[in-house]
This record gives structure tokens, C-alpha cells and sequence, in this order.
């Protein structure tokens, strides 16, 4: 019996082979390296990084061998090309002698696996280090007292790079773990990086794991949900030099291109934002005007029942054409630089000259009566774009004058007053207004007031509420105000009539109600012929107007008058406003296929019969369209025989005679039918056999008489029409 130990096989022990140290002119590269294509590091770097760490890994050779298969004493190189390249950059530009010593692994010239299988190898067996492991040793360095800038000249990468890196790296090591388990992309490990605040990463990402919505996109949204981008009005306006500067901290997103960035308190830049534009309020209170109200936005319905003033031009005609002008080289200038990033010096120079002779053209064509000015204000808020703008001219309904009644003399009620100033009634019933001098300027800024005298600072608990807390106080309230509206029907119809009211009867008026309910009516193409006599428009119309009327002017005066109406005027004018916003109109620009099906659904709801006002003409129909539709519109209500008489005529021709012998018929085309209904507005049958013989008898009884050029024997000639057999 053969013992275990007899059978087992001795494992061959490894060698490594030591490297030796060959002159660099005894190198040659070979043609059995695989690498064609350049790749990573240029040569350039890579030389750069041998000069300065010298070279970490040796390279791989063989013998060459004469004719007679003896040793030349030359080496070839088949894997480490890059390295020798570099090193034969490093000996062109005299950094390095063609005699210096390169340590080399050398393979036997009969070693049984080939030069090409060693190139391969060290390309394809070489594991590129992981992106974390990358980010932990810059770190590394950095902590060790290597700046940014020489630790990208060592590694041959931008500053950003390694400022990128280095936040990565930062992160929490939570999250790291995670990226280096696989449970979380690149992509949202760099999306965590918006902030450094390691506790919010980890809130955030265990809040989306319970989600399961984990992208790069939520990480962003869910850390800057209470942040104000960079680009936001308020933040342009202040700036970030000022936000900074007053203790805010600017979150970076370091991935982004456009260098996006969150203002991380939105309350301080709002009071930053209030003050500064409060100053501008200053100024413009220095006009003269009773009231400034400054708000960062100025919601539409702020405007809401007050009267504008009219202005007066102090522009000569040649002024005007020089207004003009200017604003005509500004808009050129702009159109041509002003999206660039580099705007030619002189081009900027030119701009804002412009812009200070149109703001001075602007000033003197909008002048305001003083005596309009002391009983009027003006709202100062932010543009789209951070900048300060000023809408002057309002005036409140208690500000407006009010003259005494004739043989009265003035009351305490008819005076106005706010501050210093007023607004009295003489004895005469005249209107007098106080000069503008002896008026005190009331600055209303964010739901507070000051004056535009100086005054003290206000205390803590006198500032106004955050527009956060204004947000979640009325959102309460928005939830209770549903819910009571929702158990009230009766209110809920005069709610939504009023907001439909305001919006197609009050020529499109678009605020005074809460309720978001978009209505609107929308405006026919004018190009559309016919429709001037068409009864259904002149009559919506004349209803329209009728109503227009009655309506109160004063805007606030309608929801009253609502409440006033009958219920079943009420349900009158809700009908017509319905009717109104109906748009069951094809368009070319606005596709909505889900419209026209309903238009189909709501015709029928209503019995619509287009029979009773319109009917196939040359112009409006048989004209538009081609003979096969005429002829197939004629077949239809008529019969093959008289559309077989129409069959040779020329296409105006046909048009005329189609519509002379479909007068009265009752035919329609498909878009203007109603579905279920017959002619007469009756239900039809859907199945045909169920409409009886009288149904067949009208589509076959006998053609009317046909006029004399269509007859076999007529001439052509003397009928004044066109034949298609000529």
C-alpha cells in the first residue's frame, strides 16, 4: 500500500525575480506592448513625477536576440511603456543622462509566456484605486500641512479637484461607509456634500431610506428645503459679501457647474433684505408721496382697489424722439452684449449712459400733480432680478377727496388724514388738498410702519411676523376655510360664481378672491368669417354686456352684490359664466385631446343642435376643402346620383352647386355633429334598422330639379359655369 505522504505531490515553491539595474540606451520599447491608445496621465506629468519620487515600479524586459538567437546585450520593453517614455522625455530634456541606471524585472528570452501576455497583464491585472480611498488620502495630506495648491501640482489636478475631494472626504463616516459598501452612488454622496453639517447628512439619509427615495435630486431638496437660492431676488439684492458679513453661512454645492448655492438662513436674509430696501424707501418717501408701503414681493392683490394717477410729460416732440432712440440703442447694445460674459469696456460705458438718459427721459415724461402726490403712495419691492423697483401713483379709497354737499359746510368725515397732513372739504364744496410740505410720510415695511422721520428702533416684540410664520398661520386657516366651505353649498356657489365673475365677465379681472379656480374665456381667432352674423355670438354677447352693467364698478362692491341677487338670477349669471369659459376650440398651438371628447359629453348634456344656426356654405365649408369631401358631404344627404352629377365639375363650381342643393338639409360635418342626436335634436337610435322606413325614405326620395348646364343636353356655354370635361 502506497503510504499518503509518498502520493502527495510537493507545491512548487515561487521565485521572484530581483530587478537589475540596466543603462537607459540599452532599452528599446517593443512592439509587443498592447497600449496604443493614449489614456490618464500625459507623458509630460508622468516624467514630472519620476523626477521628483523617481520611479516606484520597475520596468518588465526581455533579451533581443541577433540572427543567431545570442544575446545583443540590448533590452526590450514590453510592459511599462508610459514609464519609458517618460523617462526618455526626462533624458530629451537633459534632466536625466542616456547612461543612468533603470531598474528592470528580466524575463529569460525562452520564458514560456510571451511579451505580449506580460503587457497585457500589467494593464489588465491593475486595480484602479477606489474614489474613497482617493479622498482619504488627500485628506491625509491636507491634515499633514499640505495645502490645496501643492497638493493638485503633486497629483497634476486643479485646486477645485482637490477643494471637491477634500469636501467629499468630510463627509459623514456613515455615509462613507455606505458609499464604500455600495449602497449609495457617487452621484448622491457628492449631493451630501451641499452641506457639512455631518448630522443633517445622516437625518436626511435615514429619513429617505424609510422613503426609499434616495436620488441625488431628493438629497439636494431635502437639505436645502429651508435655504434661499443664490440666485433668488432677496439674494442678489443683498448680496453675499452682507449676508456673510451679518453671520449667514452660504451652502456650495462644489459639484455643480454653475456654481449653485443656498443661503442657509432665510430669516436673516429677509431682514437684511427689508432693511436695505427700506432705505430705498427713504428716498422715495423724500417725493413727497403720503405712503410707501416696502415689501420684498408685491402680491397682485395689493394693487386691489386702487386708483391709479395719470402723469403728465414735460418731453418736447424732439425729447420724445430721443427717448426713444435711446431706449432703442439700449435694447440693441443689450441684445448684442448684455448675455455675454465679457462686455467690452466701452460697450459698458455706453449701456450705462444709456440707462441714466432713459432713467432722467423716464422721470421727466411721468410727472405727478403735487397736489396728486400728497394724497397718494407707492409700493417699493424687489424685481425678478434683485433689483429695487418703485411703482408711484396709488391711491387708497379713503385718501381720495371728498367735497362737501352743495349748502353744507365741511365735516369731520370728509377729512383724510394721516400723520401732519390732510385732505379738506371747503365751504365752497371745492376740494382742497394741504401742500405736500406739511405731509408725513407713513413707511409701511413688512406689515409694520415707520415713519420716514428718524425714530427709535423698535422693540423685539413690536417686529412683524416672519413670512414663515405668516405661512404656517394661514395655512390653518386655509385647511378650516375649506372644510367650512365644503359643509356650506350654498356659499360655495356664490364663492365660485364670484371668482368666475371676476374673471369673464369683468373683462378678465384676475384677483379679488382666494379660491384658485381658473376660469377663463378664451378669445375666438378673429380671422374666423362669419361669426359677426352668427346669432349664438351676437346673443352671448348682448347677455354679457347686459350683465357688465349691472355690475357694480367698484371692483369689492361685487361679492355683495351676489349676496344681494335673487337665487334664480344668481343661477342665471353662473350659467352664463359657465357658458363662458367653455373651450371646445381646435387649436394648432394648444392640443388638449381630452377636451373635445368632453365638448361631445357636454352637447349632449344640453341638447345641442347646430342645425338651427349654421348650415354648409362655399365660404365657410364645401370652399375649404377638397372634391372628395364635397361629393361625399352631397352623397351623404342626398344620394349617389345627384353627387354623380357633380362629379366633372371644376372645384369652385362644385362648391357653389353643393352648397344650393344642400340648403336645408340638415347636413353637418363630423366636428359639429352631437353624438345621439338626429337633425331635429331628437335622440337617434343605435341601431339603425330601428328608425323606421321614414328614415330611409328621406335619404331616397327623388333629387331636386338640377339647373339646366348640368343636364345630359345642356350647353356648356350659355350656363356661365366652368365644366371639368372642357
Amino acid at each position: 500500500m502506497t503510504s499518503a505522504k509518498a502520493t502527495t505531490k510537493t507545491a512548487a515553491k515561487i521565485t521572484l525575480t530581483e530587478a537589475v539595474a540596466i543603462p537607459f540606451d540599452k532599452l528599446a520599447l517593443s512592439q509587443a506592448n498592447v497600449r496604443r491608445i493614449a489614456q490618464g496621465m500625459s507623458i509630460e506629468d508622468l516624467a514630472e513625477d519620476i523626477a521628483r519620487r523617481g520611479l516606484l515600479q520597475s520596468l518588465s524586459v526581455r533579451p533581443i536576440l541577433d540572427g543567431q538567437g545570442q544575446e545583443t546585450g540590448r533590452y526590450e520593453v514590453p510592459a511599462g511603456g508610459r514609464r519609458y517614455r517618460a523617462l526618455e522625455h526626462l533624458v530629451k530634456t537633459r534632466r536625466m543622462t542616456k547612461g543612468t541606471k533603470v531598474p528592470c524585472i528580466v524575463r529569460p528570452a525562452d520564458s514560456p509566456i510571451s511579451a505580449t501576455e506580460d503587457s497585457m497583464a500589467e494593464n489588465a491585472m491593475r486595480e484602479a484605486l477606489h474614489p474613497l480611498d482617493q479622498f482619504r488620502a488627500f485628506k491625509a495630506l491636507a491634515d499633514g500641512g499640505m495645502s490645496h495648491a501643492e497638493i493638485a501640482a503633486r497629483f497634476f489636478v486643479s485646486e477645485k479637484i482637490v477643494t471637491q475631494r477634500l469636501r467629499l472626504a468630510g463627509i459623514s463616516p456613515v455615509l462613507l461607509d455606505a458609499y464604500a459598501a455600495g449602497e449609495l452612488t457617487l452621484e448622491c454622496l457628492m449631493a451630501f456634500s451641499v452641506t457639512e453639517d455631518t448630522e443633517r447628512q445622516v437625518k436626511v439619509w435615514e429619513a429617505l431610506c424609510k422613503r426609499g427615495g434616495v436620488s441625488n435630486w431628493s438629497i439636494r431638496q431635502a437639505l436645502t428645503e429651508r435655504t434661499v437660492s443664490v440666485g433668488d431676488a432677496r439674494a442678489r439684492f443683498v448680496g453675499e459679501e452682507a449676508y456673510v458679513a451679518a453671520g449667514g453661512i452660504v451652502l456650495r454645492d462644489l459639484f455643480a457647474e454653475r456654481g449653485d448655492g443656498w443661503f442657509q438662513d432665510a430669516a436673516l436674509l429677509d431682514r437684511l433684505a427689508e432693511e436695505k430696501l427700506a432705505a430705498v424707501g427713504q428716498e422715495v418717501a423724500a417725493e413727497g408721496w403720503k405712503w410707501i408701503e416696502v415689501s420684498l414681493s408685491l402680491m397682485t392683490g395689493r394693487t386691489y382697489g386702487l386708483r391709479t394717477l395719470r402723469t403728465r410729460s414735460e418731453l418736447s416732440e424732439a425729447e420724445e424722439a430721443a427717448f426713444e432712440a435711446a431706449v432703442a440703442s439700449y435694447d440693441a447694445l443689450n441684445d448684442e452684449y448684455g448675455y455675454g460674459d465679457d462686455i467690452p469696456e466701452e460697450v459698458a460705458e455706453r449701456l450705462a449712459a444709456l440707462e441714466a438718459e432713459i432713467a432722467e427721459y423716464e422721470r421727466r415724461s411721468n410727472i405727478y400733480d403735487p397736489a396728486d402726490i400728497a394724497i397718494a403712495g407707492a409700493f417699493v419691492t424687489l424685481d425678478y432680478d434683485g433689483r429695487p423697483t418703485v411703482r408711484r401713483g396709488y391711491v387708497r379709497p379713503e385718501d381720495e377727496p371728498v367735497a362737501a354737499p352743495e349748502g353744507e359746510a365741511a365735516t369731520a368725515g370728509a377729512t383724510q388724514s394721516i400723520g401732519a397732513g390732510s385732505t379738506e372739504a371747503g365751504t365752497d364744496g371745492r376740494t382742497v388738498r394741504p401742500e405736500p410740505s406739511v405731509m408725513r410720510t407713513i413707511i409701511t415695511i413688512g406689515g409694520g410702519s415707520a415713519s420716514s422721520s428718524p425714530t427709535a428702533e423698535p422693540e423685539e416684540a413690536d417686529r412683524p411676523l416672519s413670512e414663515q410664520h405668516r405661512t404656517e398661520l394661514t395655512s390653518y386657516r386655509t385647511i378650516a376655510l375649506r372644510e367650512a366651505l365644503a359643509d356650506d353649498p350654498e356659499s360655495a356657489f356664490i364663492a365660485v360664481l364670484h371668482a368666475m365673475v371676476i374673471r369673464v365677465i369683468v373683462n378678465g379681472y384676475r384677483t379679488g378672491t382666494c379660491l384658485e379656480v381658473s376660469t377663463t374665456s378664451s378669445r375666438v381667432d378673429p380671422s374666423v368669417q362669419g361669426l359677426d352674423g352668427f346669432r349664438p355670438a351676437t346673443a352671448l354677447d348682448a347677455r354679457r354686456e347686459a350683465w357688465a352693467k349691472r355690475l357694480p364698478e367698484d371692483h369689492p362692491a361685487i361679492w355683495d352684490f351676489l349676496i344681494d341677487l335673487a337665487p334664480e338670477e344668481r343661477t342665471e349669471l353662473f350659467a352664463l359664466c359657465a357658458g363662458l369659459s367653455v373651450n371646445a376650440m381646435h387649436t394648432p398651438y394648444d392640443r388638449r385631446p381630452e377636451a373635445l371628447p368632453h365638448a361631445d359629453r357636454l352637447a349632449r348634456l344640453v341638447g345641442l343642435d347646430m342645425t338651427r344656426d349654421w348650415a354648409p356654405t362655399a365660404a365657410n365649408y364645401f370652399g375649404r376643402v377638397t372634391k372628395t369631401r364635397i361629393l361625399a358631404a352631397v352623397r351623404e344627404a342626398k344620394g349617389e346620383d345627384t353627387a354623380r352629377l357633380l362629379d366633372g365639375l371644376k372645384k369652385g363650381d362644385m362648391a357653389r352647386e353643393a352648397e344650393r342643393l344642400m340648403a336645408g338639409s340638415g347636413w353637418l360635418p363630423e366636428l359639429l355633429r352631437t353624438p345621439g342626436l338626429d337633425a331635429e335634436g331628437a335622440a337617434v337610435p343605435a341601431d339603425p334598422a330601428a328608425r323606421g322606413d321614414a328614415a330611409i325614405d328621406a335619404v331616397e326620395e327623388p333629387s331636386e330639379a338640377l339647373p339646366a348646364f348640368l343636364a345630359d343636353d345642356a350647353d356648356a356655354a350659355d350656363t356661365g359655369y366652368a365644366i371639368a370635361a372642357e
